[in-house]
């Protein structure tokens, strides 16, 4: 069940890097509100700062100022990071740099549970792994012996959902995963995404520079760019009458099929195709 508290909250976030003359800004006073239980889409171009922004949110990157609440809380109040990772977890663009080429994959989703306070009995981890398995679409017996390097990238970005399925936390942050995939994975990955929105009641936080799949996706958008939230608003709001500029050269980046479809359809048909997740091809 979804909370009144946001699940994050910034307000004048920055994180800069070096000193000086060579000072960069990477995340320039954001300010934001993310409501639990909703998919938030962070968009822009390479290097408009919204990777940054989500380690800042796993707590792989520290705010240079500002203030980042998780839950109601300051995000620091808690000092032992493990403790936040198992309400906070991610997958990444590259599946394989998560895994260890030298250990078999079930052994390393079996790691996962040393993140728990308390590690249930082998029999029971071993059954949360099958289940966890089975969710994406994989039987168990499939990766049995394997090894990370055995697997295609799309297998692997199933490896890393499969993780999540184990852990359960309350908020994902995915950071480009379909990037790295055909669009047949990407299809399969966007829908175990969804499952595990459906199932766990998860908040998505959805790192992308595609602003069309974050419209079909997403129950609000976030435009960044030079570090800065320069838009954001419903994904109607922000595709149909951008107010900014990068906003408008990212929807000229869409895919001419996409872009005639969102021209095209009514506001109902737009709003019963992101009710129902349903994730056109590009």
């Amino acid at each position: 069940m979804s909370s009144n508290i946001p699940k994050f909250e910034a307000r004048a976030l920055t994180r800069t890097y070096g000193h000086g003359k060579k000072l960069r800004t990477a995340v320039d006073n954001v300010s934001f509100t993310i409501a639990d239980g909703q998919i938030i889409s962070l968009v822009g171009q390479s290097g408009c700062g919204k990777t940054v922004l989500a380690k800042m949110l796993l707590r792989l990157e520290r705010p240079s100022s500002g203030e980042l609440y998780f839950a109601g809380k300051p995000i620091a109040a808690v000092h032992d990071r493990r403790e936040h990772w198992r309400r906070v977890q991610a997958v990444f663009q590259d599946p394989f740099s998560a895994f260890n080429q030298f250990f078999t994959i079930r052994s390393q989703l079996k790691s996962s549970f040393r993140l728990f306070e308390e590690r249930p009995p082998d029999a029971e981890m071993e059954a949360r792994i099958d289940r966890a398995l089975r969710a994406v679409n994989i039987e168990p017996r499939e990766i049995d012996g394997k090894y990370p390097f055995e697997l295609s990238g799309g297998q692997m970005q199933r490896m890393l959902l499969a993780r999540i399925f184990i852990l359960r936390p309350e908020v994902l942050i995915a950071d480009e995963p379909t990037s790295m995939v055909d669009a047949c994975s990407r299809a399969g990955i966007l829908e175990y995404l969804m499952k595990l929105k459906r199932e766990l009641s998860m908040t998505i936080v959805f790192v992308t520079h595609d602003i069309g799949l974050a419209y079909y996706v997403s129950d609000s958008i976030f435009i960044m760019h030079e570090g800065r939230i320069v838009e954001q608003g419903s994904p109607d709001e922000v595709t149909q009458a951008p107010k900014s500029e990068i906003t408008r050269q990212l929807l000229d980046d869409i895919p001419q099929l996409n872009r005639d479809w969102l021209e095209r359809a009514t506001p109902a048909e737009r709003g019963a195709m992101r009710a129902k997740r349903m994730v056109p091809a590009s």
